[in-house]
C-alpha cells in the first residue's frame, strides 16, 4: 500500500519526539510505536542515531529481524563527516550504513555562526563534508536526505551561505534538503516567503522541520507545503525537544482533508485517533484531551447555542466530520446547557426525549441546580445518565438503599493507621451490615460496599476502581470548603466516571461510588427496583 514518492510524510517520533522531556523509550516501545506508525501510513519512520547509542544501535538489530513494515522504509539519523576526515573512513558514517537502514537522513550546519563556533571549521570545509559523506552514501546505495540545521536563522544572517549548503548537498546526491526551523522561531507568512526562494533558486527537492517554539510547527509545516516543499518531517502528537514538533496527526489531517492531498494509504486517516491515542499509550503520557482531531474533546460542545445549531445540522459548528478521523462527536452537560444539549446527550446514550418536553426540562433544571453546587457532568458521564434515568422515570430506582455509613481512622503511636468502615443498607428486601478495611477511609468504604452487596450482585466483582481525583472547589476555603470527589470505574472493557459532592470528601466519595456500582450493574444488564 506504499504511495508513491511525489510526497513524503516523514516521522521522527523515535528520535526527535523522544527528546522530550518525560520520555524515556526502551527499544521494545520503539518497535511499538514503529508498528503503529506503519499502520497509520507514514512513508518514512527515523529510528535514532545507530553508533550513537547503545539502544539505537539495538533498535536497528532488532528491527531487521523483528519489523515487517508495509508501508514506511526505516531511516537511520546521523552527521556528516568530521572536519578534516574522509566520508569513507569516518566511523559514525560506517555506522549508519551497518544498521541496515535504506535512508540516511544526515544532519548538516547551514548556519555560518554555528558552523564557526560549533563545528569549529571553516565555511568551505562544512561544504565539503556536505558533499563528500552525501556522495559517500549514494554510492553504497542509500537514499540520502539531508537536515540543514538552524536553516532559518541562517538563511537571515547569511542568505548566500545558506542556500550553497543546499545547492552542495542538492548537487551531491540528496534526494531532498530539508529546512529546520530548529530553534522554532518562524512565522507561517516567513517560512512561505523562505521556501519560495530557495526552491526558485536551487532547484531542490525540500523538505520541512518545524519545532513548536512559538506555536506555529503545523501552520509552519503546511506554509511550506503551499510554497512548494514535499517532504514533511513531524513527529506523533507532537512530541519533541522544549515545546515539542509539528504534530504528525494535524498535519496530515490538513494535508488530506483541507489541501486534498493524498499522503496516506486509503482507509488510514480514520485510524489516527486510535493510533495517537495508542502512542500516548507506549509513551506513558496522557492524550491531550485538547489535542485537534484526535483529543477526545476535538469534537465536544458544551454551549447551548452551539447545540442548538448542531441539532439542525452537525457542520454548522463542525469543521469537519469527526468520523474521517476516528473520532467522534460529544455534547457536554453543564450548567450552559439548554433543551437542545439535553436532548444530543441523551440520544447519544441512546435515549429518545423527543416529545417528552416535561422531562428535558426536568433535566436542565436539576444539571443547573447542581453544577451550581459543584458538581460537574461534564466528566462524569454516568452520573448524568443515572440522572436522566431518574428524571424520565420521575423517581428514583437503585439497587440498594443507605441507611448509614461510618468511617473509623485510626493513627497509632507506632506510626501505623487502621483505617475501617462500616455499612448500613437494604438489598432486595434484606438488611444488610457490612464492615471493611482499607488503606484510608475511602478504600475501606469501598471495601465494605462490596462485602455488603457482592452476595445480591456478583458482577459487582468484576468492577475495579481505575481513578480517583478530589478537588477543593473553587471559591471555597479552609476545612469547611465544599469537595468533589470524580471516580473512574471499569468492567475489564469499558471505563465510566461517577461524581459526587459533599463538605465531606468522604461523602462526596460515597455518592461517586454509589453511582459507580449503580451504572456498572446496569451496565451488566441488571434493572434497578429499589426506591
Amino acid at each position: 500500500m506504499t504511495l508513491n514518492d511525489d510526497f513524503h510524510v516523514f516521522d521522527t517520533t523515535l528520535r526527535d519526539g523522544a527528546q522530550r522531556e518525560g520520555i524515556n523509550l526502551t527499544v521494545a516501545d520503539k518497535l511499538a510505536i514503529a508498528r503503529h506508525l506503519d499502520d497509520f501510513g507514514v512513508g518514512f519512520i527515523e529510528g535514532g542515531w545507530p553508533g550513537a547509542n547503545p539502544r539505537d544501535t539495538e533498535f536497528f538489530a532488532r528491527a531487521a529481524s523483528e519489523l515487517a513494515l508495509r508501508n514506511a522504509q526505516l531511516v537511520a539519523f546521523g552527521a556528516t563527516r568530521r572536519a578534516g576526515g574522509s566520508a569513507a573512513d569516518d566511523a559514525q558514517l560506517a555506522a549508519l550504513v551497518a544498521s541496515g537502514a535504506p535512508v540516511i537522513t544526515l544532519v548538516a550546519k547551514a548556519h555560518d555562526r554555528h558552523v564557526e563556533l560549533a563545528l569549529r571549521t571553516t565555511l568551505d570545509e562544512n561544504l565539503a563534508m556536505v558533499a563528500d559523506s552525501v556522495s559517500h552514501l549514494r554510492s553504497l546505495g542509500r537514499r540520502v536526505f539531508i537536515d540543514c540545521e538552524h536553516f532559518f536563522d541562517g538563511y537571515q544572517a547569511n542568505r548566500d551561505y545558506a542556500l550553497a549548503v543546499v545547492r552542495t548537498a542538492h548537487r551531491a546526491g540528496a534526494e531532498v534538503v530539508v529546512l529546520c526551523d530548529t530553534n522554532g522561531g518562524m512565522l507561517p507568512s516567513g517560512v512561505r516567503a523562505v521556501v519560495a526562494d530557495v526552491l526558485a533558486e536551487t532547484g531542490a527537492r525540500l523538505g520541512m522541520h518545524a519545532q513548536d517554539d512559538t506555536g506555529c510547527a503545523v501552520a509552519n509545516t503546511l506554509a511550506a507545503v503551499e510554497a512548494g516543499a514535499t517532504h514533511v518531517q513531524c513527529t506523533a502528537n507532537g512530541y519533541g525537544e522544549r515545546v515539542g514538533n509539528a504534530n504528525l496527526f494535524p498535519v496530515t489531517a490538513a494535508l488530506e482533508l483541507k489541501l486534498d492531498r493524498r499522503v496516506l494509504p486509503a482507509g488510514a486517516l480514520a485510524e489516527m485517533t486510535r493510533i495517537s491515542h495508542a502512542i500516548a499509550e507506549v509513551v506513558n503520557l496522557t492524550p491531550s484531551t485538547h489535542q485537534p482531531y484526535v483529543g477526545v474533546s476535538a469534537f465536544a460542545h458544551k454551549a447551548g447555542l452551539h447545540a442548538s445549531a448542531i441539532k439542525v445540522d452537525p457542520d454548522l459548528y463542525q469543521h469537519t466530520d469527526p468520523s474521517l478521523v476516528g473520532n467522534s462527536m460529544r455534547m457536554l452537560v453543564s450548567d450552559m446547557a439548554g433543551r437542545a444539549s439535553v436532548e444530543l446527550k441523551a440520544r447519544e446514550l441512546g435515549y429518545d426525549l423527543s416529545g417528552q418536553r416535561d422531562a428535558v426540562g426536568r433535566v436542565v433544571a436539576t444539571v443547573k441546580a447542581r453544577e451550581n453546587l459543584g458538581y460537574t457532568y461534564e466528566a462524569a458521564d454516568a452520573s448524568f445518565e443515572l440522572l436522566l434515568r431518574d428524571e424520565i422515570n420521575a423517581h428514583r430506582n437503585r439497587f440498594f438503599a443507605l441507611e448509614s455509613w461510618r468511617t473509623i481512622s485510626e493513627q497509632r503511636a507506632d506510626g501505623s493507621q487502621v483505617n475501617e468502615a462500616t455499612v448500613r443498607l437494604r438489598a432486595k428486601d434484606e438488611r444488610i451490615i457490612a464492615t471493611g478495611e482499607g488503606n484510608g477511609p475511602v478504600n475501606a468504604l469501598d471495601r465494605a460496599l462490596r462485602t455488603a452487596l457482592e452476595p445480591f450482585y456478583p458482577q459487582l466483582a468484576d468492577l475495579e476502581l481505575v481513578d480517583y481525583k478530589v478537588r477543593i472547589l473553587e471559591g471555597q476555603h479552609g476545612t469547611t470548603s465544599m469537595t468533589r470527589v470524580l471516580v473512574s470505574t471499569g468492567d475489564g472493557k469499558d471505563e465510566w466516571s461517577t461524581v459526587g459532592v459533599a463538605e465531606n470528601v468522604i461523602a462526596a466519595s460515597w455518592q461517586a461510588l454509589e453511582d459507580a456500582y449503580t451504572y456498572g450493574l446496569i451496565r451488566a444488564g441488571l434493572e434497578p427496583t429499589q426506591d
